[in-house]
């Protein structure tokens, strides 16, 4: 954890490298905030805002429903295979490029999916969605741990994760109006739109945050041996590990969502905000709880706190469940609950991980993002279909990934500390 000093380093280092008058420069902490909050919400909106549409689509394109659930693994299988190079491309050619073309690649990949003619054509074009979707969120942790430091990296963190918090919320609400006036076509078109303005919000005002001088060589060799380097840390492992469980212990509820509105909660498309406000609300109070936090608390402080609600959520989910069929608001409340841990803990174990590897931020963002997002991957395509049927299911499954991301994250805990780390 950085030291204390370290709370005011983070808006020096922004100004530095930003030599604006200070009320210019804290309306460009906030734009950047937005910007980069914008880019994290493209994943959401490419997930969460057409699963209203799931039965119209099947049937125009006579899709099972297992068939429709590939949509969604094709998105998060090929967005978590990039994510292992968005970072690393980035550290070598630098932030902006590397958002800027994956955000191109994204707007044509959503004008494919707008004029799909059969499943292959919208399988091809969620998969190339995927490939592009990704760069925003990565590269933009980097970015933030580019400019801020200490304290005011995870406030500027917290910050972004507010913002995007309320991507999950309104997404399948807007997915909802548009397939109920429009039909599921019109649901790609919004995408496309919303892509589009962020590229020419970031092509007109996103600043590069990777000087010349720190930038990586991109050539087979080095990039191995960086690679090799993060792969091979016990460190970075349990702590990457422990992020991607605490996250699929959530992502298994948002995944499941058409079959816990449709088959278990018995709602209609227009009702999915039932789902997902309480849900986002909880991501969002969570970003808030982490950023009043932040240089109050210790790190270790944070995690139990935050570890301590996510189990208590799951506890009652899972008793409950076990007692009673899913009904509202019980079986979203726990949800909610489990949300304000994660997201409690998450911008703390986040940049502690990028710290581990000063020099590979942006790799160290890649292979974070890609084993979180394969695990999301796993949970949508493997294990939600076995166990969206049943709440307790869901529960049991949830609290399984709970536990194991806690013990990683506690046997990082147990490890010998770094020279570095005793010092802060």
């Amino acid at each position: 954890m950085p030291n204390a000093k370290s709370s005011q380093s983070g808006i020096i280092l922004f100004r530095m490298q930003n030599p604006l008058p200070e009320r210019q420069a804290d309306r460009t902490v906030l734009l950047l905030a937005a910007i980069l909050a914008g880019l994290a919400m493209l994943g959401p909106f490419s997930i969460d805002t057409y699963m209203p549409s799931f039965p119209e689509i099947g049937q125009t394109f006579n899709a099972t429903p297992q068939q429709m659930q590939l949509t969604l693994s094709a998105y998060l299988a090929t967005f978590s295979i990039m994510t292992l190079f968005h970072g690393a491309i980035s550290d070598s050619f630098g932030r902006r490029p590397v958002i800027l073309a994956n955000l191109a690649v994204f707007v044509a990949a959503t004008i494919g999916c707008a004029v799909a003619q059969d499943f292959r054509q919208l399988l091809l074009f969620r998969a190339l969605q995927g490939l592009s979707g990704g760069a925003g969120m990565v590269v933009g942790r980097a970015m933030i741990r580019d400019s801020f430091a200490g304290h005011e990296a995870q406030r500027m963190l917290s910050m972004v994760i507010m913002i995007f918090g309320v991507a999950p919320a309104i997404a399948p609400v807007i997915g909802g109006w548009l397939q109920a006036g429009f039909g599921w076509r019109s649901v790609f078109v919004f995408l496309t739109f919303y892509a589009a303005l962020l590229l020419a919000c970031c092509y007109w005002r996103l600043p590069e945050t990777l000087p010349w001088s720190a930038r990586q060589p991109f050539a087979p060799r080095p990039l191995t041996a960086n690679y090799l380097k993060l792969l091979g840390s016990l460190r970075f492992g349990l702590l990457s590990s422990a992020i991607a469980f605490n996250f699929a212990g959530f992502f298994l509820y948002i995944s499941s969502a058409p079959l816990i509105i449709y088959n278990l909660l018995h709602l209609d498309a227009n009702q999915f905000g039932w789902w997902f406000i309480p849900a986002t609300s909880g991501v969002v109070f969570g970003a808030f709880l982490s950023r009043r936090a932040a240089g109050k608390l210790t790190t270790r402080r944070i995690l139990c706190i935050a570890y301590a609600i996510m189990f208590a959520a799951a506890a009652f989910s899972a008793s409950y469940h076990l007692l009673y069929p899913p009904a509202l608001p019980w079986t979203v409340l726990p949800v909610m609950v489990y949300a304000v841990g994660m997201v409690l803990a998450m911008p703390t174990m986040t940049l502690l991980t990028l710290d581990l590897f000063p020099g590979n931020r942006g790799l160290a963002a890649s292979l974070q993002g890609f084993q979180q997002n394969m695990f999301s991957a796993i949970v949508a395509g493997v294990v939600s279909p076995y166990v969206a049927g049943s709440g307790l299911g869901l529960a049991a499954t949830t609290a399984v990934l709970l536990v194991s991301g806690a013990v990683c994250a506690f046997i990082y805990s147990r490890l010998p500390r770094s020279q570095e780390q005793r010092n802060a």
